[in-house]
């Protein structure tokens, strides 16, 4: 005969599952309906019929053009971007047990910056190499992180304190680099910092779906030793982790997909950072959070796009409105934080 609190854990554990899945499949359905909503609104609307046509090959004039040159290309570039800036964001908060250990307050996604600015104003380089820099940047801004805040014993105050400085350096040379580019180039630039998924283009999000594509299971899979380093350096070595390992692991992959999906639609603000909080909050504790955050960057990413095309008279970029979202969460995190003595 099973023990009553044997019966009890394990009906806890189902009922944390079930919640799971419905969440998930609540985030995916509404995603889903997110990315139909791109296609079939813009400066004309099509209705579902009309776009299963175009997307087939079998429209043509004005719909063809729309939803396979513009629409179709914007939608893929905010949905893989969402899964990238949302478990990159989870997985440096999780790993570093610290709701503001994400790329963008670290300076990672400042560093990718600074690279794809380079490359834009100063080289004019093609697509593939801002792609290339831009990961080659976030790698180093990492490694720099890490050398840095390294003491006699790991902190992730000190960490987060030099993030923070790094950040600021590296905003101060996006600044330099925009007072020196030529005139010309300025609007792209200001447009892609901004977070953007205007004049996303099928070839250049393709290098975007692919690395994400690559690295996202590869996260999903290490989720139960993302959980593990959560409990600390050494609960996580006591229960047979291989920490550096993993840290090593989770760290290429996430910054792989942060840095091109950075160099793809800009540094779109606070996704990273709201992502984690939001799929925990919806999810609870007991299971891997990794799918969870990528589904609520995509519909934080889509939801806003649609929201700064439609909502006001003036078109803004998905960026700002995201930023809009993101400012007040952190002020209440901040605030919260040091009511608690965290900071």
């Amino acid at each position: 005969m099973k023990h009553p609190l044997l019966a009890v854990i394990k009906q806890g554990r189902i009922k944390r599952r079930q919640r799971w899945l419905l969440i998930n499949s609540i985030l995916f359905a509404t995603a889903l309906a997110l990315c139909c909503a791109m296609l079939m609104f813009g400066n004309s609307y099509y209705p579902p019929q009309e776009i299963w046509n175009a997307l087939t090959g079998n429209a043509a004039g004005g719909a063809s053009f729309a939803v396979n040159t513009i629409r179709f290309p914007r939608m893929l570039a905010g949905f893989f971007a969402g899964i990238a800036f949302g478990i990159a964001g989870n997985t440096f908060q999780t790993m570093l047990r610290n709701p503001l250990a994400n790329p963008d307050i670290l300076g990672i996604t400042a560093g990718s910056s600074v690279a794809a600015l380079i490359c834009i104003l100063i080289f004019h380089t093609s697509n593939t190499v801002v792609s290339i820099a831009s990961v080659i940047a976030g790698l180093l801004t990492v490694f720099l992180i890490f050398i840095l805040s390294k003491g006699k014993s790991f902190s992730i105050g000190r960490l987060i304190l030099v993030g923070i400085g790094i950040q600021a350096m590296l905003s101060a040379a996006i600044s330099f680099l925009l007072m020196r580019g030529a005139q010309e180039d300025i609007p792209t630039a200001l447009r892609w910092l901004n977070g953007s998924l205007n004049g996303a283009q099928l070839d250049s999000t393709i290098p975007l779906m692919i690395t994400v594509i690559l690295c996202a299971p590869i996260v999903a899979i290490l989720g139960r030793q993302l959980g593990i380093l959560e409990l600390g350096e050494e609960s996580a070595t006591s229960l047979g982790l291989n920490t550096n390992q993993t840290r090593i692991l989770l760290v290429l992959t996430s910054v792989a997909m942060l840095a091109i999906a950075t160099a793809t639609t800009g540094p779109i603000a606070f996704v990273a950072f709201l992502a984690g909080p939001i799929a925990k909050r919806l999810v609870g504790v007991g299971y891997s959070n990794v799918i969870p955050a990528g589904l609520v960057g995509v519909n934080l990413v889509l939801a806003a796009d649609l929201i700064g095309q439609f909502a006001f008279t003036t078109r803004y970029p998905v960026g700002i409105i995201t930023g809009l979202l993101g400012a007040p969460y952190l002020i209440y995190l901040l605030i919260r934080m040091n009511r608690k003595g965290s900071l």
